[in-house]
């Protein structure tokens, strides 16, 4: 099968998949724990400006997920999750 054939497939199995219908695709899904904002944080060590700065956000945003008024969703929630297994992440993949 070709590069493209196997992009084909793989297009189609989601369409499929998207409207309902049986693709014969294996669909897994992985649940994201949720996280404490600011125990990842102090595990790390950074003020909430360099952390912020550190994973992307505006400190602004940090500080509603830190005190609950939002939660943290989608890659950020994964990234966070990833930060709290092992908070040494962030200044490994940023130096």
């Amino acid at each position: 099968m070709s590069g493209f054939d196997s992009i084909k497939q793989g297009l189609t199995e989601a369409l499929a998949f998207a409207e309902g219908r049986e693709a014969g695709a294996q669909v897994r899904e992985i649940a994201v724990p949720s996280v404490d904002v600011a125990a990842i944080r102090a595990s790390t060590g950074l003020s909430q400006g360099a952390f912020a700065k550190s994973i992307g956000v505006a400190k602004g945003t940090l500080l509603n997920w830190e005190h609950g008024r939002r939660r943290p969703t989608g890659p950020a929630q994964v990234l966070l999750a990833m930060i709290a297994k092992k908070p040494s992440l962030v200044g490994e993949l940023l130096r």
